[in-house]
C-alpha cells in the first residue's frame, strides 16, 4: 500500500512487496473497504426504564427473585399511570431475563439421561383422572406402570386398593413376563412398598423379589422427580390416551375388572406411533438384550 499510495503502479508495487499483482490487488481492495461492524454500539431510542430500573425496580428484584416483568409492568402501571403503558412490557422481560441470569439465584443442573439397553426399568403408581364404573358401581383403583428406559417398553396394570407391596409384585411380575425377562437395575420413587424410609433400607419382601428376578433395587434422591421421569412423563400420556378413548368410547363403564384390563393394555399400546412402534419393535428387549448383552436379561419364572 505504501508503494501505491507514493505513486507506484500496480505492477511495481506488487513486485517491490514480493505478492504477485493479483495479490496486491486484493489487498488494496480490501484496504480501502470500511470495516463492517455488524453489532450496533448505541442505543436507537432512550431507555423507557432509566429513571425506575435501579431506583425501584432493581431493588424489587433483589428482595423477590421470582417476580416477572408483566408483574413489574403492573407496579409501573399503578404508581406512574401516565408514564407507562404496554408498549415496555417486551423490554422489561428482557430486563429481567438478563438480570437473572447475570444476578438471580443459582439454577440446578439437570443433565440429560442416556439410558442404555436393558439396564434400567421404572415402577410407579398414578391415579387416573378418569372415574371409571364396574357394572355401574364406583371403581376406585390405581394404575401400576412398569417402563424401559432404553426401548420406552411399558406395562400398565390395574391396581385394586393401595399402592401396596402386593400391587407392586403383582405388577412388577405381570411386566417381567409379558416382556419374557428383567433388566439389570429396577428403580422406583420412595415408594414405602418398597422402603422402609424411617430406617433407610429396602423392605425384605422387596428385596427378595428383585433378588429372585437378579434385578439391583435403585430409588431417586428424595425430592428429585426428575430422576424417575421416564415413568413420571409416561403417566401423564397415559392418562390424557385414556380421558380421550373413555370420551370417544362413549361412557366408562365396564363389565369386568378383566374387561377394564383389557382396554388398559390397548390403549397402553396404541398410544404409540407408528414410527415408534418400528424402532421400539428393532429394541424389543427380548431379542436385543440377549444378542448384546447376554447376562443383562433373563426368563422370568413366576411362581
Amino acid at each position: 500500500m505504501q508503494h501505491r499510495q507514493n505513486g507506484a503502479s500496480q505492477e511495481v508495487a506488487a513486485a517491490k512487496a514480493g505478492v504477485s499483482v493479483r495479490s496486491g490487488r486484493r489487498i488494496e481492495t480490501s484496504a480501502q473497504k470500511p470495516c463492517l461492524d455488524t453489532e450496533r454500539q448505541w442505543r436507537t431510542r432512550e431507555d423507557p426504564l432509566e429513571a425506575v430500573w435501579e431506583t425501584e425496580l432493581l431493588h424489587l428484584l433483589e428482595n423477590e427473585p421470582k417476580l416477572t416483568g408483566t408483574t413489574l409492568l403492573d407496579y409501573l402501571q399503578e404508581h406512574y399511570p401516565e408514564h407507562y403503558d404496554q408498549t415496555i412490557l417486551r423490554t422489561l422481560q428482557r430486563r429481567v431475563k438478563l438480570w437473572r441470569a447475570l444476578h438471580g439465584p443459582e439454577r440446578e443442573v439437570i443433565f440429560r439421561q442416556q439410558a442404555v439397553v436393558a439396564q434400567q426399568g421404572f415402577s410407579d403408581f398414578t391415579h387416573p383422572d378418569n372415574p371409571v364404573t364396574i357394572q355401574s358401581k364406583t371403581f376406585p383403583h390405581l394404575l401400576y406402570q412398569f417402563r424401559l428406559a432404553y426401548s420406552g417398553w411399558r406395562s400398565v396394570t390395574v391396581v385394586q386398593g393401595g399402592e401396596s407391596y402386593a400391587a407392586l409384585a403383582a405388577g412388577l411380575q405381570r411386566a417381567l413376563q409379558q416382556v419374557g425377562g428383567s433388566p439389570i437395575e429396577h428403580r422406583t420413587d420412595s415408594l414405602s412398598a418398597a422402603r422402609n424410609n424411617r430406617q433407610n433400607v429396602w423392605t425384605e419382601a422387596y428385596s427378595e423379589l428383585c433378588q429372585h428376578y437378579r434385578m439391583t433395587p435403585t430409588r431417586n434422591n428424595l425430592g428429585q422427580s426428575h430422576e424417575n421421569g421416564v415413568v413420571e412423563c409416561a403417566n401423564g400420556s397415559l392418562k390424557k390416551r385414556l380421558a380421550q378413548q373413555l370420551l370417544l368410547r362413549g361412557h366408562s363403564d365396564f363389565d369386568g375388572v378383566a374387561h377394564y384390563q383389557a382396554f388398559i393394555d390397548r390403549v397402553s399400546t396404541s398410544s404409540i406411533s407408528a414410527t415408534d412402534r418400528a424402532r421400539l419393535k428393532s429394541r424389543r428387549p427380548c431379542s436385543l438384550c440377549r444378542s448384546l448383552r447376554r447376562p443383562s436379561i433373563r426368563p422370568s419364572t413366576l411362581r
